[in-house]
């Protein structure tokens, strides 16, 4: 995390940008194959519903497994300054020294930020395009201005 963004700016001081640049790309790799191990072992191990899963890496590609791990920001979560709730609920800056930029992207920016859901019927869904009555019931329901919603899921909304 932290640390490959520390030598990845050293080696842009020096001159060596495609390094650095590789670098940032394997980081994030490896934090996607962290967070893939994480949600096996919770299937298999730590929420145990299903310990004798077996299955290739073909089926573990296509997302054959029960459950799913959508994170803020995905088309079903789409509003990203949720994770300053999550962030400040599991006091993820302490724990983790992950901060968020004033976009609510994370730093270091190979981190991630997903939930777990282990039900049989979990699935994937994109929320499309939302109306103005629905902006205006989230607004409510997050205490936000109107306004500043339209801002952050500008691009989800028709009206």
């Amino acid at each position: 995390g932290g640390e490959i963004k520390n030598i990845a700016e050293e080696l842009s001081l020096a001159g060596d940008d495609y390094t650095a640049l590789l670098l940032k790309s394997l980081g994030n790799r490896l934090a996607e194959a962290f967070a893939e191990k994480l949600h096996e072992e919770v299937r298999k191990k730590y929420w145990g519903y299903v310990p004798d899963e077996g299955l290739s890496k073909t089926e573990l590609f296509q997302g054959s497994y029960r459950g799913i791990r959508p994170a803020i920001g995905y088309p079903s979560l789409i509003d990203h300054s949720q994770k300053v709730k999550l962030l400040a609920l599991l006091q993820g800056e302490t724990h983790t020294g992950i901060t968020l930029t004033s976009s609510y992207m994370m730093e270091p920016a190979s981190s991630l930020c997903g939930l777990y859901f282990a039900h049989p019927k979990a699935k994937y869904f994109d929320v499309n395009h939302i109306g103005e009555d629905q902006v205006n019931d989230y607004a409510q329901r997050s205490n936000t201005e109107v306004a500043m919603v339209e801002k952050r899921i500008g691009t989800r909304i028709k009206y």
